[in-house]
């Protein structure tokens, strides 16, 4: 099953360095999802990165990023957006219902199955399933390899989403919990549940 890490909706003092450590230590699909903020911060984040990483990096906003840093993609969080005019690339999208998911998976590397769980970050995401429509989505293979789930994603839940057959999870607030990016400058232990995330997630 994949790992996918989502970037913390902010931007913080120590941001490049722990992503710099998460991928020595074999973080390989970094979303950059920095929603409401100027290009120019992303644009800094991605030079304090080594460039070798940015082939690993997908973006969710400022899509022009993708050419100018030879990112992976870009990521739709919105069903019903459009491609930006005359791109040609990888792209992945968010998804919050499943009838939707046959349909977007075609058009798409990987579809994020949104609020599986209720968010970590966001309070007010709640879960948007019940456990029995996600097995019967599972029974339908309307879950499977191209299909991740988002929101909540722990240790636990991250072996309850390879049980009904997700191909990846992805993983924001369970991480960036670990770090308390007011008054820390240690990231070993965010660092070291990182590994376990990687680990569960095999």
């Amino acid at each position: 099953m994949k790992l996918v890490i989502m970037t913390k909706s902010t931007f913080f003092v120590e941001e490049d360095k722990i992503l710099a450590s998460l991928f020595e230590e074999g973080m390989d699909n970094l979303h950059l999802f920095k929603p409401y903020s100027s290009p120019m911060y992303s644009e800094r984040l991605l030079t304090l990165l080594p460039e070798e990483t940015h082939r690993r990096i997908t973006v969710h906003d400022h899509f022009y990023l993708k050419s100018e840093y030879s990112l992976a993609g870009i990521h739709l969080d919105n069903m019903d957006t459009e491609l930006p005019q005359g791109y040609k690339g990888r792209v992945s999208r968010s998804c919050t219902k499943i009838d939707r998911l046959k349909e977007l998976k075609k058009k798409s590397e990987y579809v994020f199955l949104k609020n599986i769980f209720d968010c970590i970050e966001f309070k007010d995401e709640k879960s948007n399933f019940t456990m029995q429509e996600l097995e019967d989505a599972a029974s339908h293979n309307l879950i499977d390899k191209h299909v991740y789930a988002l929101g909540g994603m722990s240790l636990e839940n991250i072996r309850i989403a390879r049980e009904l057959g997700f191909g990846g999870v992805v993983v924001c607030g369970d991480l960036w919990n670990r770090f308390d990016i007011h008054n820390e400058t240690d990231y070993k232990e965010l660092v070291a549940h990182f590994d376990r995330l990687r680990k569960a997630a095999g």
